[in-house]
């Protein structure tokens, strides 16, 4: 898919079939079909911080060649008030590099992309996107920001969070083990005590090697 801009007037982007060999992963998993089991529980709105983009590319390949684990995300929205899965929600993820630096500032001010972008739901409601596992930065806990986007409003600002104890089995690799003794877990953040409990990633490691990370997000249509 050709990196665009996210703007009003986009046409419907068909997101279906999620080749794997888009992701240019060998032994890729495939995707969850829906979201399942998943209750409709509300997503609880977070802070949108102060490092996000507008304007981000339209892509699912956000890492810009940068290092780190191999992650796809696999987020899922869905009316929480009906349980049925929203179509052609914009999902609009950004988070730090393995190094802990948001591109567009500080440090990362060069580049203005990495660890960013967006993806529009298929019929299932799942946007999907492939990352690195995020690195860990000052006083916070590991995170990834997130807004989804319905017919040009925002329904829903927040944060995704990591279990602590995958994170440390990740950080104990390169490159993460150049940076130890990350500061803050998610008890101790903040953020995460407003509801980050329910805001918190599966993950698991495939046969490859690659972090899957699933999320359902329950949102209001209006």
């Amino acid at each position: 898919m050709e990196d665009t801009r996210l703007t009003r007037r986009d046409s419907l982007i068909r997101l279906g079939g999620f080749a794997l060999t888009a992701f240019g992963l060998a032994g890729l998993e495939a995707p969850p079909t829906n979201a399942g089991t998943v209750s409709c529980i509300l997503a609880p709105e977070q802070t949108e911080g102060p490092y996000y983009v507008a304007g981000e590319k339209l892509r699912r390949n956000i890492t810009d060649g940068r290092p780190g684990a191999a992650m796809v995300l696999n987020a899922f929205v869905v009316d929480a008030a009906t349980c049925r899965p929203i179509r052609n929600a914009a999902v609009d993820i950004w988070h730090a590099d393995a190094a802990g630096i948001y591109s567009g500032f500080g440090n990362g001010a060069a580049n203005r992309t990495a660890m960013r972008g967006i993806q529009r739901t298929n019929a299932k409601g799942l946007a999907q996107f492939r990352t690195v596992y995020p690195g860990w930065y000052q006083g916070r806990a590991v995170h990834i920001h997130v807004k989804v986007h319905v017919s040009g409003n925002v329904l829903h600002t927040g944060q995704l969070y990591f279990p602590d104890a995958m994170t440390d089995a990740v950080y104990r690799r390169a490159p993460y083990n150049a940076r130890p003794n990350r500061d803050v877990r998610n008890a101790a953040d903040g953020i995460y005590r407003s509801g980050g409990k329910r805001s918190t990633l599966k993950v698991k490691r495939n046969s490859a090697g690659v972090y899957l990370a699933t999320i359902t997000m329950g949102v209001h249509r209006s």
